[in-house]
């Protein structure tokens, strides 16, 4: 059974780690995720969630915290946003190499500097090969569905890595949304109890943590290639057991619109819906325009894109973050790549937006959807663009 109610995506989050009952919530506030944390010890002080809340001294610590209880088979939450994401960062590569399924929510935020608590996708672009899975939620309600499947998929013995479910702050974080509240027991019909893979153990003792030499180094991060990879097909078969189970169907790359489109725009985060708007309107005036929403980030959905993108002639991807120095686009550049060896590939225009909270009102949309059917007819791909620059 499920309650229809309003609330703020981090209210939402934090209660589903309440109906997924976890053991552990490693807490330390940062804007714009503080509501989850604060939302959950408020859960735990009531009595509605029996887990030990832990404040911790800095983000570091927070993540250090999570690998030890997960690490002795406690079911464990935290979540961060921005410099805080930067600050784990030592620790974020240790969770995936020790198999911890540790879920974490980050409430996604430009990185310093200058100092910003808006929102773009800089701090988890700067994580994205930490080795844990990242997906994507697009409002409240999946931000809200994606926390329980991530408990689910984290904790499948085949999987057994940390899952990142990435939301955008402000955008959803601080935004009363409806959303579809499951309860406990069905919950608990989707998510069994959690039986870790490996567990320290003073009866039956392991080693974790321990000095990779030049003789194993390598080997140890080939098989963590292997097994996120490999994840893939888990994470397809949970998401397909979520929308049997609750009615609300999520892929690795969802499209709007895109069956018979001549252009397609592809897009990650809450800024997809404003896109499917642009899309709307541009169809009202006969354009065959069309939307690719990449939930997975990693590990990448590529035989997935391939098929969204078929044999369309021309690509245009929004990213909200820079890759300074490189190629532009963080997932602009990953896009290419993914079709770099492909007889059949798009022209991929790259486009920028957003940044650092700016709004991306539906002109912005209209001048990236011109600038596709330029390349549509010219057979020119311009130079990378960072939409709505001020001059």
């Amino acid at each position: 059974m499920e309650t229809r109610t309003g609330m703020e995506a981090s209210i939402a989050i934090a209660e589903a780690v309440c109906l997924c009952d976890a053991d552990i919530v490693a807490a330390y506030p940062i804007t714009p995720q503080t509501h989850i944390v604060e939302h959950l010890s408020e859960l735990v002080a009531d009595g509605k969630l029996h887990a030990n809340f832990v404040p911790v001294e800095s983000e570091h610590s927070a993540m250090s915290v999570c690998c030890g209880t997960s690490a002795v088979g406690a079911r464990t939450y935290t979540a961060t946003a921005s410099q805080g994401l930067a600050l784990m960062h030592e620790i974020l590569f240790i969770a995936p190499a020790l198999r911890l399924p540790i879920v974490m929510s980050v409430a996604n935020r430009s990185l310093s500097g200058p100092i910003s608590i808006w929102n773009d996708h800089s701090d988890v672009m700067a994580e994205r090969d930490i080795g844990w899975v990242q997906i994507f939620a697009e409002n409240a309600q999946q931000a809200l569905d994606l926390t329980i499947w991530a408990f689910r998929l984290a904790e499948d013995r085949r999987v057994s890595l940390p899952v990142m479910v990435n939301f955008d702050g402000f955008i959803l974080s601080h935004t009363i949304e409806p959303v579809l509240m499951p309860d406990k027991e069905t919950v608990q019909a989707y998510l069994p109890p959690f039986e870790p893979l490996l567990r320290l153990d003073v009866d039956a003792p392991v080693s974790m943590g321990p000095v990779g030499i030049p003789d194993i180094y390598t080997e140890t991060h080939h098989v963590q290639q292997v097994l996120l990879t490999d994840a893939y097909g888990p994470i397809v078969e949970t998401l397909d057991a979520f929308g049997k189970h609750f009615g609300r169907e999520y892929k690795p790359v969802e499209t709007y619109r895109a069956d018979d489109a001549e252009v397609l725009l592809l897009t990650m985060g809450a800024l997809g819906e404003t896109a499917m708007e642009a899309v709307d309107l541009r169809r009202e005036r006969g354009q065959k325009v069309g939307l690719l929403r990449l939930r997975l980030w990693r590990p990448f959905p590529f035989e997935d894109l391939y098929r969204a993108v078929g044999r369309r002639p021309v690509l245009g991807v929004m990213d909200r973050a820079i890759s300074y120095g490189g190629p532009y686009g963080p997932v602009a550049s990953e896009i290419k790549a993914a079709f770099y060896h492909r007889e059949q590939r798009p022209r991929v225009v790259e486009f920028v937006a957003g940044l650092g909270g700016r709004d991306v009102p539906i002109s912005d949309f209209d001048t990236m959807f011109d600038a596709l059917f330029d390349t549509l007819e010219t057979g020119r791909v311009p130079e990378p663009r960072l939409v709505g620059l001020r001059e």
